[in-house]
């Protein structure tokens, strides 16, 4: 006897199961019409998680009243993808591609300025519940260039307002006039990734390392979260996908669960459905780091 099932995984209402039984000692015989059978599901089922990440998100509720908007910190090195990431949010729920914050390629930093980016459900659509934050890129030299993790760290806390334009020689301080002396629990971060582009893991040298290390040991003491995410070509091979993520998880000593691989639409100009469900997907694990976030807060009495 031969057939083919299909049915819901009731731990998972995402996941199609395909099961296939056939009689022993016998092959199977497909219709000429499975391939478009196939087609159709798949394309239904990746409707559907993209649908249901889009109103999860678009839903979002923050778990303190300090907070309506939690704020996510994009950092890494220069040319890594963090204002392209921003860019590719935009464009998911824009429908098309669409550059608002400035990136591009070389070894300089683009975004010179702190910038809080948000993000609109489609032209003319409502303000949705987040805000992603964009800073200067990190340097892997010992000289003066790129953000000083003086200045990261202070972001975090809450210190740098909007549009403050980044000094690679010098870190802001309490002396300057734009330092925001005590800032609210809705001016701070709430969670931090780590941009890495996949191509480049190998290429992290121990100055940027290290620096990513005093920035985690910082968010460590104040209660902060961080996941990790990279810019995956989607023709990878998936056994050269698993090591890389493997690598990179080892590299900066965070588990592989808090490594979301994405793909930033810097180089097309039309969306497509699989990079949209990988940036709402790692959009969702932000959130939920925030939330981590906000557990931590009120276990610590610091929210409400």
């Amino acid at each position: 006897m031969k057939r083919l099932e299909f049915y819901s995984n009731t731990a998972n209402k995402h996941l199609i199961v395909l099961t296939l039984l056939e009689g022993e000692g016998k092959s199977l015989e497909f219709p000429s019409e499975l391939p478009t059978v196939f087609s159709a599901l798949s394309s239904f089922v990746t409707n559907r998680v993209k649908d249901e990440l889009l109103k999860e998100i678009r839903f979002y509720e923050s778990l303190t009243e300090s907070v309506e908007e939690p704020r996510i910190l994009l950092i890494g090195q220069i040319g890594a993808g963090k204002s392209s990431f921003f860019n590719s949010v935009n464009s998911t729920f824009r429908g098309h591609v669409i550059l608002q914050a400035t990136s591009g390629h070389g070894d300089t930093s683009v975004s010179k300025q702190y910038r809080t980016y948000p993000v609109y459900d489609g032209k003319g659509g409502k303000r949705l519940p987040y805000v992603l934050c964009d800073t200067m890129g990190l340097e892997d030299s010992d000289y003066d260039e790129g953000i000083r993790v003086e200045d990261i760290i202070s972001v975090i806390k809450g210190h740098v307002p909007d549009l403050y334009e980044f000094n690679p020689k010098a870190p802001i301080t309490r002396n300057d006039k734009r330092y925001r002396e005590n800032p609210s629990l809705a001016d701070k971060v709430h969670c931090v990734v780590f941009v890495v582009e996949a191509d480049t893991i190998s290429l992290l040298g121990k100055n940027l390392l290290s620096k990513f290390k005093i920035i985690r040991n910082e968010l460590t003491s104040i209660g902060e979260y961080l996941l990790s995410y990279r810019d995956v070509p989607l023709s990878s091979p998936f056994f050269l996908f698993c090591l890389q993520i493997s690598q990179l998880g080892q590299i900066l000593g965070v588990p592989i669960s808090s490594i979301s691989p994405v793909k930033n639409y810097s180089t097309v100009t039309e969306v497509s459905l699989q990079v949209d469900i990988l940036l709402l997907k790692a959009l969702q694990q932000m959130l939920r780091a925030a939330d981590a976030c906000f557990d931590d807060m009120k276990l610590k009495g610091l929210a409400q």
